[in-house]
């Protein structure tokens, strides 16, 4: 609760009415979200989960984020505590290379899946952990596109498991991964949250948000 009143506080000082502030608690999976074992049912996520969505919603944050999730049951068990909760929920999944889920879903087939159990209860989806070129595949044309809101890759192409053992961050190539981002802003131009994970930090964010930005005015333009 303390870390909610911190990012409130500091959302009071700094927003304006054009620029307002959303301030969000970050949930992740039970279990290891890249070594997928055993995962929870829905209804026994839905009842380990809903006592920190609770907790977030009495702090007085705005949001909920689902990060790093592979799991489909998982996923439909925690929306529903959201929702029960009356708390908007955001679910970004780990997609692993080739762009399926580690459980096998495509991408396409666990957000229909989650919306169909849940009655559309996210308010988005979002990617985040995995490289572009390792999640690109998993982005299929249709209007299943339209529930994405959100891309934070990994800054380099690398297997997860291998990436926690080296010890060290792997950053990669910012300028690269800030071209690939701005490809995938001309393909999906609805997309509002662009922000990076392992191994990125201010070059690669100062990278996305310039070429992404450069993309997106030019869009306007039009």
């Amino acid at each position: 609760m303390r870390g909610i009143e911190f990012y409130k506080n500091f959302a009071n000082e700094y927003e304006s009415p054009e620029t307002p502030m959303i301030v969000g608690g970050v949930i992740g999976p039970r279990g290891d979200a890249y070594n997928v074992g055993r995962t929870p049912d829905a209804a026994e996520a839905e009842d380990y989960h809903s006592e920190q969505i609770l907790t977030f919603k009495k702090a007085g944050a705005d949001l909920v984020t689902a990060a790093t999730f592979s799991s489909v049951d998982e996923v439909i068990g925690l929306a529903r505590a959201a929702k029960a909760a009356d708390m908007p929920v955001v679910i970004s999944f780990f997609v692993a290379k080739g762009g399926r889920l580690k459980g096998g879903h495509s991408l396409e087939e666990a957000i229909a899946e989650v919306d169909a159990a849940t009655g559309s209860a996210p308010a988005y989806y979002m990617i985040n952990c995995t490289h572009p070129t390792e999640f690109e595949p998993g982005l299929t044309d249709g209007d299943w596109t339209k529930r994405l809101g959100g891309f934070m890759p990994n800054a380099v192409a690398m297997e997860t498991l291998d990436l926690c053992k080296l010890g060290h961050l792997e950053d990669g190539d910012p300028e690269e991964l800030g071209g690939q981002m701005a490809d995938l802003a001309r393909r999906f131009p609805h997309i509002n949250v662009w922000g990076g994970c392992c191994g990125t930090d201010g070059r690669h964010i100062g990278e996305i948000t310039r070429q992404v930005g450069d993309v997106r005015r030019k869009l306007a333009e039009r």
